[in-house]
């Protein structure tokens, strides 16, 4: 594969960009946002394939399943930190969406390159996790030939996991092992090869979409509103109280009794509220409701 890598769309050195050391600081940033434009274009190009990943995704973390993201360098970083930010979001378990990155937690913040030509240490660390056939593993890499993220997506395939190719480049080695190859043509950076930037960008945008609507159609928002957040600090705190005001029209003082009463559960604070309901009732309101406040409201009968 080494051999094909200069030809790859993200490696391109664009003649167009030759000079740009000759350029003022405000011809470079007027050039790189130009550039940075095209990158939401290029993703409403793999739009079906997002959607088809979700709808699967979905379907296998409502029986348990996990979201498993692999990468490295950039697209490892972007994984374990679009990882990260569900459990604080969205109130979900440690564990239940991972991020993998190549050379391990050291490598988030010190760049260990050469751990991404090892595929099979991603095989070993989703053993270690015992990989299952209900969970989804997403292979991030914006060359799509990345031997870490392979060999993960290879092993999940080979289990009945579902394999997720998440490339910057048409016809990738990666989405050769893919169940849904979501291929998001950035192509050549200003700065050649550089991916962490419009490829890096379209992964974020990528991945944003993939864990955030994975999590509503799980019932994890209301609305447009975060009712699962965990309630962890002054900020959270308040932003709580505010998400219970919008839902419930309820005053400021109303939303923070009930966020104490449930017990910084705002979720459940809102059907309490809606419900007019101790905390109890709304919780078992909720759970029959697979955890759902507007399917736990029309239960009730209310609108």
């Amino acid at each position: 594969m080494a051999e094909n890598i200069g030809k790859l769309n993200t490696e391109t050195i664009d003649p167009r960009y030759s000079q740009i050391d000759f350029l003022s600081t405000s011809e470079l940033l007027k050039l790189f946002n130009e550039n940075d434009q095209s990158v939401s274009v290029s993703v409403s190009k793999v739009l079906p394939q997002i959607e088809q990943t979700i709808l699967e995704t979905t379907k296998r973390m409502s029986q348990g399943g996990r979201l498993i993201y692999v990468g490295a360098g950039t697209s490892g970083r972007l994984g374990v930190l679009d990882a990260s930010e569900c459990i604080p979001t969205f109130s979900i378990p440690e564990g239940v969406v991972i991020g993998l990155i190549a050379g391990g937690d050291i490598a988030l913040r010190k760049g260990i390159e050469g751990a991404e030509d090892n595929r099979e240490s991603s095989v070993q660390e989703l053993k270690k996790l015992k990989l299952s056939n209900v969970d989804t593993v997403v292979g991030i890499a914006a060359s799509g030939r990345t031997p870490y993220a392979i060999g993960a997506m290879e092993y999940a395939k080979s289990i009945g996991a579902l394999s997720i190719a998440l490339t910057c480049n048409p016809n990738s080695e990666m989405s050769k092992y893919a169940d849904v190859a979501i291929e998001v043509d950035t192509g050549p950076e200003v700065l050649a090869g550089s991916t962490r930037m419009k490829a890096g960008t379209a992964q974020k945008l990528v991945l944003n979409m993939i864990s955030t609507v994975t999590m509503i159609n799980l019932g994890k928002t209301f609305g447009n509103l975060m009712v699962d957040l965990q309630v962890t600090n002054v900020k959270l705190r308040d932003r709580a109280i505010r998400i219970i005001q919008a839902a419930t029209q309820a005053d400021a003082k109303t939303a923070e009794e009930a966020l104490i009463a449930s017990n910084n559960q705002v979720k459940v604070a809102i059907v309490m509220l809606l419900l007019q309901v101790p905390r109890e009732v709304a919780e078992n309101a909720l759970n029959e409701a697979n955890s759902k406040v507007r399917e736990a409201i029309k239960k009730a009968g209310n609108p």
